[in-house]
């Protein structure tokens, strides 16, 4: 029978990567149900592709919060997650109040939240770099 050490650090070293979960739920939730007014009620490719990147970035910030509990640099990949979360809700969030009520979360709002997710995306290729030169196992 083997001991466990009473110091050895048990769980996440944050609760933050598990919101980010929480939050990509409920993006991938929006995107199901963007897709089906885009799908059923009101036929518009914006509206489709507003779901669609609801969706794929869910998953990727899932992905960002798995990453973010196995790495040292946690607040990094975090940060990454919280910038791809907040960029995709203002590019999707504009476009679905545009098209729904035919009004902008405020001017630029959509390709702020565009520009955000290309930046967010560099960031993952950054901070990968980063940790595979270190060596690290991510």
């Amino acid at each position: 029978m083997s001991q466990s050490n009473p110091t050895k650090k048990v769980g996440a070293a944050s609760a933050a990567p598990f919101a980010f979960c929480a939050l990509a739920g409920l993006a991938g939730a929006a995107g199901v149900a963007l897709a089906a007014v885009a799908a059923h009620k009101i036929d518009s490719p914006a509206l489709a592709t507003a779901a669609s990147m609801l969706m794929i970035h869910a998953a990727a910030v899932l992905a960002l919060a798995a990453i973010a509990l196995r790495s040292e640099n946690c607040r990094r990949w975090t940060a990454v997650s919280a910038v791809m979360f907040a960029a995709v809700a203002l590019f999707s969030g504009d476009i679905a109040l545009n098209t729904l009520a035919g009004r902008h979360i405020f001017p630029m709002a959509a390709p702020t939240g565009g520009s955000l997710l290309i930046a967010s995306w560099l960031a993952v290729a950054v901070l990968s770099v980063l940790e595979w030169r270190g060596g690290r196992n991510v």
